[in-house]
This record gives structure tokens, C-alpha cells and sequence, in this order.
């Protein structure tokens, strides 16, 4: 494809088709989000009353399964649809989910929960493709910069939505929280089929996907794969229904993550041992292993976000605004994104800056780890005087975690994702992408889990657990630096 002559602020004109759509669709997810676990834990005013280790079960397994799709649906763009037709399809069935979620009762809870996970499988990997093919001849700088903006739409949908969508679940009706964030991925929708037009051929399908062969023979394992994860799905229901093999939610939660540990652990030993070509790629592979363990470690405590630091909102922080009303819970999950787009551009420009003396790989890891913890270690302070004092905590506590979470995840989330795809030997890229998004994945359904602990703990000595664990593991990675900067074979 060709550059478009078409411009928006000096960019090609598609990119405003995929900046609102991302803007929606985030609006859409974290402002459902932002209800999610508080509305399975409601009693008094109409929630499901689920119980919150029950709850955070469901809650780590939604998320889990956000972004363990990415690489079925990564996989469906590049062999069957083509990335633009996913993000279309992938929005049409997410805003179908948020709209089952409208409807109160159990049956549609938990399929609109299942159309949100395939829909965003399906849109999430592929919409951020459909941008880097805006600028396939165009020079790296522009093409940053055009990611940076494209960013900026997923920061401003994630500030508004919990914002929008808490304020109609919490004070009118949960359903209505819910349905608003259906409005949002409808608009997502809208503007990306009247935009369309602008992406000139970006995401289109291509490789086996425009091959009439290889299409067929990818449809025919397509339908063989969901067959059989169907038919799975259906022993399992089996054995947990008839008591053969009682299966609860908690107890697949926790499966689910061993499942996932083993497996990392196998394919990376795989790898290493049969797969690499030389010591170089070894040692390179071995630091992707080192940076997905990291990568998990950091997301678990993070993604606490929505689970555990909302749960907490809820029942020990007192949220009154300057004497002006009550906040609503969910609106405090705003305060991330915003200081994503306030210190975003600073600590570029300090790296920038920085030039060659820039951190290395597992330092940066290292630091967003052990900002972790010390966000952490800041609530379990808070909570303890709080719990001295017999009083609520107050939100400025919870203002300053999320303010060190948030420069922890620019430390950390940035280079990551960058550092795989430069580890990786060139035949193995999109696999190592993959363990990206597993140790996301992973990292999400730890930190459902931890919010089932919520109750059984104190918060302080929760939260205190959760700082002393992320800050050693960062601690480690500084220690450890020049070992893993070996492995790095060269890799900055």
C-alpha cells in the first residue's frame, strides 16, 4: 500500500478513523470495567450478590481471557479475514456483549462477558496492525509519532469511561452503566465503518489470507479448533454438573494459571533447547523468558486496578470531593489514564534526554516493578492509619499508588513490548509477542484472584503482601542487571 495524500494534523488520514475507534471501543471496556467486579459483589441494590471470592474468580478469568484471544485473533486476521474485517467483526460482537450485559439476568451476564472476550481477541491486536500499515513507507519518526497520538485516543476513552459509565451504574442503574458502554462501542463502530474509506488498502487481507488454498485450509481449522475447545467446554460442564469432578470457579481460576505457568515454562525450555540456531539466540530467548516472568509479575499487581483497589474504594475510602458530594467508586479508575497523558510526554522526553546513558532493558523492568510496590506500600500505609484511627482512608492515598503505578507502567509497558520484538530471532517474532500477551494474561487473572483475598485479610496486610512481593521481584531484576543485560546479547 501507498502513503494516503489525505491528512490529518500531518498524518495519513485513516489515522482518525482508528483513533476514534480505539477511543470508543476503550471507553467501552474500562468503563465496563469499572463496574464489573462491583456490580458481582452488589446485594442491596440489585448486583448478582455473587460473593467477592466468587466474583474475583469470574473477574480474573474475563480478563485473563481479554487478552489470552489476542492470539487466536491475531491468528483469524492473518490467515481468514484480514486485519480491517477482524476490527470490524471484533466491534460488532463487543458491542452485542455490552449490550447482553444490559439485560438483567445471570444467562446474559455471563454471555455478554463471553462476546466481550472473543470481540476484543478479534480487535485489540489487529487495530493496532491496521495503524503500522498507515506507514509502511513512511520513516520510523513519523511513524512513532503516529503511535503516539493513536495512544493518546486509548488514554482519552480510558479516562472518560469509567467516569460516564459509573456514575449511571452506581446512581441509576447498573444495566444503564453497562448499556452506555454498548453506546460507546456502537459509536466505535460508526466511525470506523464511515472511515474507512481513509485506511486505503491498510489491513487488507494478504499472505495466506488472499490465497483461496491456504483460506480454506485455515476456515477448515478454524472450525475443527472451536469444535473442539465446544466439545471441551462441554465435558467440563459435565463433570462439574453431574458431581463426577467438581469444578468451581475458583478452583478453574486457579488451574487456568498453573496450566499457563507450566506451559510457559515447557515453551520456553523448548525453545531454547531445540529451536534456537546458536548461543546468541539462546541468550536472547532467555530474556524473553526473564521479561514474561516479569511482565506477569508487574501486571498482577497493577491490574489490582479493577479489582482489588475498587473493592477497597468501595467499603474503606471516603470519597467525598472537597465537601462538594460523594465520587462514585468507579470514577476513581480515571485517575490512571490521566496521569498517562500528563507524564507520558515527560518521561519521553526524559528518555530522550537521558541519550546514552537511557536505562537498560531489566533496569527499566526493575524500577516499574519496584514504583509497584511502593504504590502499593503507600495504600497499605494509608490503610493502616485508617484502621488506627477507625476511620475511612482518605482518596489522596489512593491518588498517590495509582500516581507510582502509573510511572511504573511508563518504565516498564513501553520497552517491553518493544524489547520482545528485538529479542526474538526473526522466524520466532510473533511467537514471542504472544508470551507478551500470556504474561498479560496471567498477570490480569492473578490480580482477580488477589481480590478474593480482600475480605479473609485486612487490606493493609494485603496490600503490604502485595508491595513486599512486586518490590523484591523488582529489586532483583536491578540487582541482577548486568546478568540480564547479557542475555540481552546486545539488545538495548
Amino acid at each position: 500500500m501507498t502513503t494516503t495524500t489525505a491528512q490529518w494534523f500531518g498524518h495519513p488520514r485513516g489515522l482518525s478513523t482508528l483513533f476514534f475507534t480505539e477511543l470508543w471501543e476503550r471507553f467501552s471496556y474500562y468503563g465496563m470495567r469499572a463496574l464489573l467486579l462491583l456490580y458481582m459483589t452488589d446485594v442491596a441494590t440489585g448486583g448478582l450478590d455473587l460473593g467477592t471470592e466468587r466474583s474475583s474468580a469470574i473477574y480474573g478469568l474475563y480478563t485473563f481471557g481479554v487478552y489470552a484471544l489476542a492470539l487466536p485473533g491475531g491468528w483469524v486476521a492473518d490467515r481468514i479475514l484480514g486485519q480491517k474485517k477482524a476490527v470490524l467483526w471484533g466491534g460488532v460482537i463487543i458491542a452485542l456483549g455490552h449490550y447482553a450485559l444490559a439485560v438483567p439476568s445471570l444467562a446474559t451476564f455471563f454471555l455478554g462477558l463471553f462476546l466481550v472476550v472473543v470481540g476484543t481477541g478479534l480487535l485489540k491486536p489487529n487495530v493496532s496492525a491496521v495503524v503500522g500499515d498507515l506507514y509502511v513507507k513512511d520513516t520510523a519518526a513519523r511513524r512513532d509519532a503516529g503511535f503516539s497520538i493513536f495512544y493518546s485516543g486509548i488514554n482519552i476513552g480510558a479516562l472518560a469511561g469509567p467516569l460516564v459509565c459509573s456514575y449511571l451504574g452506581e446512581n441509576i442503574d447498573w444495566h444503564l452503566g453497562f448499556g452506555a458502554a454498548g453506546v460507546g462501542m456502537t459509536a466505535a463502530i460508526v466511525a470506523y465503518i464511515r472511515g474507512q474509506r481513509h485506511l486505503e488498502g491498510a489491513g487488507d487481507p494478504r499472505g495466506p489470507a488472499a490465497d483461496p488454498v491456504q483460506l480454506a485450509n485455515a476456515k477448515r481449522s478454524l472450525i475443527a479448533g472451536t469444535a473442539c475447545i465446544a466439545v471441551l467446554a462441554g465435558i467440563l460442564w459435565w463433570l462439574g454438573a453431574s458431581g463426577t469432578a467438581p469444578i468451581t470457579l475458583v478452583g478453574f481460576a486457579d488451574a487456568t494459571g498453573l496450566i499457563v505457568v507450566v506451559l510457559a515454562a515447557v515453551y520456553f525450555a523448548y525453545v531454547i533447547g531445540f529451536v534456537c540456531n546458536d548461543p546468541t539466540e539462546r541468550r536472547r530467548v532467555g530474556a524473553c523468558a526473564v521479561l514474561f516472568v516479569g511482565a506477569a509479575l508487574f501486571w498482577s499487581g497493577f491490574e489490582q486496578a479493577g479489582s482489588s483497589l475498587n473493592l477497597f474504594t468501595r467499603d474503606y475510602v471516603n470519597r467525598d470531593l472537597f465537601g462538594l458530594g460523594e465520587v462514585t467508586v468507579g470514577s476513581l479508575q480515571a485517575v490512571n489514564p490521566f496521569f498517562i497523558i500528563v507524564l507520558a510526554p515527560v518521561m519521553g522526553a526524559l528518555w530522550v534526554k537521558l541519550g546514552d546513558r537511557n536505562p537498560s532493558i531489566p533496569v527499566k523492568f526493575g524500577l516499574g516493578l519496584v514504583l509497584l510496590g511502593v504504590g502499593f506500600g503507600v495504600l497499605s500505609w494509608g490503610a493502616s492509619m485508617a484502621e488506627a484511627g477507625g476511620e475511612q482512608a482518605a482518596m489522596a492515598w489512593l491518588v498517590v499508588t495509582y500516581f507510582f503505578h502509573t510511572v511504573g507502567e511508563l518504565c516498564l509497558s513501553p520497552v517491553g513490548l518493544s524489547s520482545m520484538t528485538k529479542l526474538a530471532p526473526d522466524r520466532l517474532v510473533s511467537q514471542m509477542m504472544g508470551t507478551w500477551f500470556m504474561g498479560a494474561a496471567l498477570g490480569n487473572l492473578i490480580a482477580g484472584r488477589v481480590a478474593g483475598y480482600i475480605e479473609a485479610l485486612p487490606p493493609a496486610e494485603l496490600f503490604r503482601t502485595v508491595a513486599l512481593i512486586v518490590a523484591v521481584a523488582g529489586a532483583v531484576f536491578l540487582v541482577l542487571f548486568k546478568p540480564i543485560k547479557w542475555l540481552c546479547a546486545g539488545v538495548k
